[in-house]
């Protein structure tokens, strides 16, 4: 009795087991702070939360935009679908950890003919059963409990992707929005000069027939006005195919009460707050990603090291049996068997310790995976901090400058119209003027694209929640 007990304890300890090497997050590779400089914003602010996407995102037919993404988008349709896919792989490893019972019933009726029975006569003979069956490997050395933390790290990778995936797509989305207003912006402008152009090029032809103009300074007017013809259909095709774009991220067509403005304003988006700590990047989706990723291939170890030790399975089964199907649960009719096993590894040509070490390779490998996630993520943030210091007296420089040519143009072609100047005076005031115009469009445009895209590097206002259990489903 105290040697069962015994036994008992020690298989209950063995169970315990495991060869999974401990698991220390590696240190970030990055400074604890962002780059400091005059391109960075200033510091002694206090930090806040980055936003959610409906709190940074202002303009209510962008959100309108981002919902129907975030509902039909095919990209993050399959992410969540991975991770349905890994957490019924969780399910499969873990199940291996318990005993498997399997309930068998079976019958045969078989005529043997005269001449090869034992009394010359045809006979029939009948067996059915009944059986229970169970099988189970012990996990002595934690194979199987390895297995399933490496599935387990799997599934949350998975989760972490489809987290990042859904960033993405909403800075994606938000992206696409803004370069179709840019480009309808620009087709507006250009419809504007051409109207400018075409109002030039009416003068011109009257004062060449007069005989005031010369043939040079109409070529050069009807030149002007085709190269703006030239520009609308150019800008009506980036329209075009901007909204084909938008229509791929959205998984179906623009809602038809979508209007499509020319204005790109900052009060867009909201203010994203300075002064946030570079471990914040330890919350971001695809950071956390690799981090699960390492843990998986860390537990893969235990699975390798286990490998090396003995196998142990027990099978057992009960039962009926008889020729009768009547008699079948009849007194006497029991039967029952009971097989243990234990499979030891004794040569494999090496094929056990190159697994080891594949999987020691393996964790090596996610380790600079994960730094390296991590390094490009800073490198993100601390462009974009780079960029929203910057953009903002870019953007201000070039309205100066557009407010300059504008008032370059008036003057031009005041003195034009007064015969002080030639017309390649005013052509060049409006060039410069349409070229401002362009010039701060695509000023607006980049400096929106990377406010979102900072948004996106800071993590697209997710915060760090539970994973949902694999258990369920």
């Amino acid at each position: 009795m105290n040697r069962s007990l015994l036994s008992i304890a020690l298989l209950a300890a063995l169970s315990g087991c495991s060869l999974i090497p401990d698991y220390q997050r590696p240190e970030a590779p990055v400074a604890a702070s962002w780059p400091q400089g005059e391109a960075y914003a200033a510091d002694g602010e206090q930090a806040a939360a980055v936003p959610g996407w409906r709190e940074f995102f202002r303009d209510p037919a962008l959100q309108q935009l981002i919902e129907v993404a975030l509902e039909n988008n095919r990209d993050l349709r399959v992410a969540a679908l991975n991770v349905d896919a890994y957490r019924a792989l969780y399910r499969v490893q873990r199940a291996d950890l318990l005993p498997a019972v399997t309930a068998d019933g079976g019958g045969t009726r078989t005529r043997t003919p005269g001449d090869l029975s034992m009394s010359g006569e045809p006979t029939i003979s009948s067996q059915y059963s009944a059986t229970l069956g169970v099988s189970w490997e012990l996990d002595l050395f934690g194979r199987l409990r390895s297995l399933r933390d490496q599935a387990l790290e799997e599934y949350f990778a998975s989760e972490a992707a489809q987290r990042s995936t859904q960033i993405s797509l909403i800075a994606s989305v938000a992206n696409a929005w803004l370069t179709l207003q840019a480009d309808q912006a620009l087709l507006e402008v250009t419809r504007d000069t051409l109207k400018t152009y075409e109002e030039s090029f009416g003068l011109t032809q009257r004062s060449f027939d007069v005989g005031v103009a010369s043939a040079l300074e109409l070529r050069q007017a009807r030149s002007a006005v085709e190269s703006a013809r030239v520009s609308i259909e150019q800008y009506t095709r980036q329209v075009a195919q901007d909204r084909n774009a938008l229509t791929l991220l959205l998984g179906q067509g623009m809602p038809a009460n979508l209007r499509v403005s020319g204005e790109l304003v900052r009060e867009q988006l909201a203010e994203l707050p300075v002064g946030l700590p570079s471990d914040l990047l330890q919350q971001r989706p695809d950071i956390l990603q690799a981090e699960h990723q390492l843990k998986a291939v860390n537990a893969s170890i235990g699975a390798a090291r286990a490998a090396f030790f003995p196998r142990i399975s027990l099978t057992g089964a009960a039962g009926t049996a008889s020729r009768e199907l009547s008699g079948l649960f009849d007194g006497g009719s029991g039967y029952w068997t009971f097989t243990p096993s234990i499979s030891m590894p004794i040569f494999n040509a090496g094929q056990l310790r190159a697994n080891l070490d594949y999987a020691t390779i393996s964790r090596n490998i996610q380790v600079a995976e994960y730094e390296k996630a991590i390094q490009t993520a800073f490198r993100e943030v601390a462009d974009g901090l780079a960029a929203q210091a910057t953009y903002t007296r870019q953007v201000q420089a070039q309205r100066d400058l557009l407010q300059t040519s504008e008032d370059y143009y008036n003057l031009a072609e005041r003195r034009y119209r007064t015969g002080v100047d030639s017309y390649l005076t005013l052509l060049d005031a409006q060039r410069q003027l349409f070229s401002a115009q362009q010039q701060l469009i695509g000023d607006r445009l980049a400096q929106l694209v990377s406010e979102v895209n900072l948004f996106k590097a800071l993590g697209g206002g997710w915060q760090a929640a539970a994973a949902p259990s694999p258990e369920e489903g």
